[in-house]
């Protein structure tokens, strides 16, 4: 190994070993459930901006997002679009209202919780429902970011996808057993800074770098330089409405996040949320537009490399820019590292999260929820880490696989929690008419649209999905708020209890 490998390793585990002594500091503070899963509800607002936003974004904003401009040109921003309209939507409309719908609602600690305090539901079937629909999708969605961690350590230093996607997987599972979820909102933090620095730095260099001749670059990687740079071209060929509608799609994923939307939950008071709302907004605008700007800056500034002629993964592009940048140009090992943790903190800030939310539904709703109701604190604790671990190892087979791409994994997962969660978080906290029954008929047809939608070969051996090119999100969020309503009007009105818990929620607001 040369001294500029040493050099980024050193960096890499004096970043690690931080993140794990945060996981360590935290361990004492999280005793209690509401501790381990909502920090306390004591989260400021810098916090709970940054931890939502860094465990939102993944390893797909440096990876997946950069990758698929860098192979198909800008066109690919709709999709950056969608996702910066969702972010605003959630943040300005959703999170005052759930924050304060779950105190009233007994203090609900998870989304599953939530749902069955919200609807009153004594048998517990929205709890059941909802909890089998996170460990199912996060499943898929924490393989995606061990994954992306295992793509970093084999691009970086050259070892195996497998050894990679190991030291990954256990850095992240050790800081979140230890500390839940404080550990995990500081970490992502820390973690959200840095990103956003990262996502900055390392563009604007290479620009300046390459003399600001981004068009010369571009012509010469074989790619038509005006279509590349036309937000109406999907490669070379015109975009469809429905390829646009798909992409702008993704933002209708925000509403039924539970590890985005747990944020929400843990602020501290509304004078904090309000101050995450501005900071998580601008964030987000500067991360997005970095993140297809490295696409685009990237192509040019790699070449004579061609990421994917090879059959290389475009997905590096990120991680090539940076080693070559600052090991290579500019000989800056010690940057080039700092930078590089900038990916892996993507990476850690999701997976930490899925752990966490997995965790939560496992142990306090299904199994003090509805197999140990008396079950005590302390066995509560214990269940929650014992689910983190076999999460992580069930996620870390899924990943097993060094072809699987990041991109297609977070938008299965991605779709599966939007469709399923999303329609019934905002009729829930909307629409006071809203049911019990019309809430569990939109979980289970959200969630099973998805399903059929991406994984049932219908349509001579091929999905819906792919002989549509609609993204199975658009279409299962459109039939589960339709059922909602259907349902809901179909069957006996919430009892006076329920309503005066909303008309509660809603004249609180307006004071």
């Amino acid at each position: 190994m040369n001294s500029t490998l040493i050099w980024i390793l050193v960096t890499f585990i004096a970043y690690m070993v931080m993140m794990l002594l945060i996981g360590a500091a935290y361990m004492k503070t999280g005793k209690s459930s509401e501790e381990y899963f909502l920090g306390g509800r004591s989260l400021g607002g810098w916090v709970v901006a940054l931890s939502a936003q860094a465990s939102d974004m993944s390893g797909w904003l440096l990876m997946g997002l950069p990758g698929s401009v860098y192979a198909l040109g800008t066109g690919q921003c709709w999709i950056a679009v969608g996702l910066f309209l969702g972010t605003v939507a959630n943040w300005l409309i959703i999170s005052g209202r759930l924050r304060h719908y779950t105190i009233i609602a007994n203090n609900s600690l998870t989304l599953p919780a939530y749902f069955e305090n919200r609807f009153h539901d004594k048998k517990r079937i929205l709890l059941g429902i909802s909890s089998v629909v996170i460990v199912i999708f996060f499943l898929v969605y924490t393989a995606s970011a061990f994954a992306s961690g295992g793509k970093l350590f084999s691009s970086v230093f050259g070892c195996s996808y497998h050894l990679s996607l190991t030291i990954s997987a256990v850095i992240i599972l050790a800081y979140t057993f230890m500390g839940g979820f404080m550990a995990v909102c500081v970490t992502d933090f820390v973690q959200g800074m840095l990103m956003v620095v990262a996502l900055v730095t390392v563009p604007v260099v290479a620009f300046a770098m390459m003399g600001g001749d981004v068009a010369t670059g571009l012509a010469q990687t074989g790619v038509n330089a005006a279509n590349f740079l036309n937000v109406m071209k999907n490669g070379d060929n015109n975009f469809t409405a429905v390829e646009i509608i798909s992409q702008l799609a993704w933002g209708l994923g925000y509403c039924g996040m539970p590890h985005i939307l747990v944020r929400f939950m843990a602020v501290k008071n509304q004078k904090e949320l309000n101050k995450s709302k501005g900071i998580a907004i601008v964030w987000v605008i500067i991360s997005l537009v970095m993140a297809v700007v490295i696409g685009v800056i990237g192509r040019a500034y790699l070449y004579p490399t061609v990421l994917g002629a090879d059959g290389s993964s475009t997905e590096t592009v990120f991680i090539d820019m940076i080693t070559r940048l600052f090991t290579q140009d500019l000989r800056l090992p010690i940057i080039a590292g700092l930078f590089l943790c900038g990916i892996l903190a993507a990476i850690m800030s999701t997976a930490d999260s899925q752990l966490l939310v997995t965790a939560s539904s496992m142990s306090e709703d299904i199994y003090k929820g509805i197999i140990r109701k008396n079950a005590s604190e302390d066995n509560v604790m214990k269940m929650s880490r014992y689910t983190v671990l076999a999460v992580a190892v069930i996620a870390y087979l899924i990943a097993w696989d060094p072809n699987s791409s990041i991109m297609g994994l977070v938008s299965n997962a991605w779709a599966g929690l939007g469709a399923a969660f999303g329609p019934t978080v905002v009729m829930s906290l909307f629409w006071r008419r809203c049911n019990l029954q019309g809430a569990i008929a939109g979980i289970i047809s959200g969630g099973l649209t998805v399903i059929i939608w991406d994984y049932i070969p219908l349509v001579g051996g091929q999905t819906l999905g792919t002989v549509t090119g609609l993204y199975s999100l658009a279409i299962g969020f459109l039939i589960s708020i339709i059922l909602i309503v259907i349902v809901s009007l179909c069957t006996k009105a919430p009892d006076e209890s329920i309503l005066a818990e909303f008309d509660r929620v809603v004249s609180d607001e307006e004071i």
